[in-house]
């Protein structure tokens, strides 16, 4: 198995394990009630968890795809989708700005991480 997909599964781990941190431990709440119970919102999660696992499909098929054509509709495709999926969390109302902020700065902080990780790992091939 290649080095690059072991870190890719502990990478997954990890982002697993910030998300179940900031369930456990509430550090915002969300500006409205959700069925009648306060719940956790800093960071987004749903930020958070698509701004881990969407760049890696993005650098994943990059490295593993020979088409130029087809990475470039994947990259477009899940950029769209990473957007789409961030502005409509910040549009829904149920997440303060900075909830969001924080999801974005925590994903893109896993996410150098995990690419640093890949990087040495080929570099040691």
């Amino acid at each position: 198995m290649d080095p690059d997909i072991i870190i890719l599964g502990i990478y997954y781990i990890v982002v697993i394990l910030a998300y179940i941190f900031f369930e456990m431990i509430p550090i915002n709440y969300r500006p409205i009630l959700i069925n009648g119970v306060m719940e956790a919102s800093y960071p987004s999660s749903t930020t958070l968890l698509v701004l881990c696992v969407m760049p890696t499909l993005i650098e994943q098929t990059q490295r593993r795809l020979s088409s130029i054509a087809v990475k470039k509709v994947i990259t477009i495709v899940t950029i769209a989708f990473s957007a789409f999926m961030v502005i409509g969390r910040l549009i829904s109302g149920v997440h303060w700005l900075t909830d969001i902020v924080g999801g974005v700065l925590l994903s893109i902080g896993l996410f150098s991480i995990y690419q640093g990780a890949v990087i040495l790992s080929i570099k040691n091939k």
